[in-house]
């Protein structure tokens, strides 16, 4: 069944810190704070237009909502609370810092029918963290998520490729130990350098080189891969498609089809791991894949196929409902 979220941005407020990689104004493209009655009109509007209102959740995204004002977070909790129940949405996800969750916090969001909570963990290094000024530890998240996960909420993590200090094998490392804490899903943000942010400055001086754009797709790639072979949704890879992000980035890894080029390099590399266990690469192939990932095994303008003609073997991708997502099967 489709899932889909109402999202409603709160700006860049209440959060005691300024990241390197922080222009909150350019990655929400909003700067309004949504006063409750605002929250009610965009549900109202919401309940009646979605299809299924009962596979959709209210989701206030774009700061770190456990660190606004009480009073404030409890106005919007009210006025979404309103449209959670039968008939309504499904209930209320939100997404936060890691150092901004406690026992009462959690409790609170509870009582307001909050469903799941998203944690921004960015990294799971400490001295990646340190550098760029998260204001956090990697253990402040695992605590967090022990105490999310007592309260039986659903566990998300947001991590961030290609960060100030980061590299490959720093990134396989927070992979591994966001799969040991089993979150339900999980948000794959590659780095998008923006103007006015400390991470600008950094790499528009040399002291920030990041690496290379092959390199950040290869490993949100095989993130993915890993992920989901260990049950963990990934809802999100790459940052959607926004004017803002294209007028302010300076670099980093940005593409509107970023998530597509991960699943492609999945897909190539599934497919010529069959090709080659067959022996020597044939001339002509028949490589079956989920009908719904047809298009994503062909990869963008058919470049897998390219790929493949270019090693001497023309590959044919066929669907067949057997064959799980992100699988090939060699048709012999």
């Amino acid at each position: 069944m489709k899932h889909s979220n109402i999202s409603i941005f709160i700006p860049h407020i209440g959060c005691p810190h300024m990241c390197s990689f922080c222009d909150q104004r350019t990655i929400s493209g909003a700067q309004h704070a949504p006063t409750g009655d605002e929250v009610r009109e965009i549900c109202e509007r919401a309940v009646r237009e979605v299809k299924e209102p009962e596979n959709a959740e209210i989701a206030f995204f774009g700061g770190s909502f456990t660190a606004i004002s009480r009073d404030y977070m409890v106005e919007l909790l009210e006025a979404a609370h309103d449209f959670i129940g039968e008939g309504k949405f499904s209930g209320i996800r939100c997404s936060t810092r890691p150092d901004c969750i406690d026992f009462e916090v959690l409790k609170l969001l509870k009582e307001y029918g909050v469903t799941a909570i998203e944690l921004g963990a960015q990294s799971l290094d400490d001295e990646v963290l340190t550098l760029n000024e998260r204001g956090h530890t990697a253990q402040d998240v695992e605590d967090a998520c022990q105490l999310i996960r007592a309260f039986g909420f659903e566990l998300g993590l947001q991590m961030m490729i290609g960060l100030y200090g980061s590299t490959p094998e720093k990134e396989w490392a927070t992979i591994e130990r966001i799969i040991a804490l089993s979150p339900d899903t999980v948000r794959i943000y590659p780095v998008v350098v923006l103007k006015n942010t400390r991470l600008g400055e950094l790499l528009l001086s040399g002291e920030y080189k990041p690496f290379s754009f092959d390199k950040a797709v290869e490993t949100a790639a095989s993130a993915m891969a890993m992920f989901e072979d260990s049950g963990i949704r990934v809802i999100k890879c790459g940052l959607h498609a926004s004017e803002f992000v294209e007028h302010d980035m300076v670099g980093g890894f940005y593409h509107p089809a970023f998530r597509e080029l991960c699943e492609a390099l999945i897909y190539r590399h599934n497919m010529e791991f069959e090709l080659k266990s067959a022996g020597e690469m044939p001339k002509n192939a028949v490589i079956a894949v989920n009908p719904s990932c047809i298009s994503k095994a062909t990869g963008q303008k058919k470049s897998n196929i390219i790929y493949f003609k270019n090693l001497g073997t023309d590959v044919k991708i066929i669907g067949d409902e057997s064959v799980p997502k992100y699988r090939c099967m060699l048709r012999r």
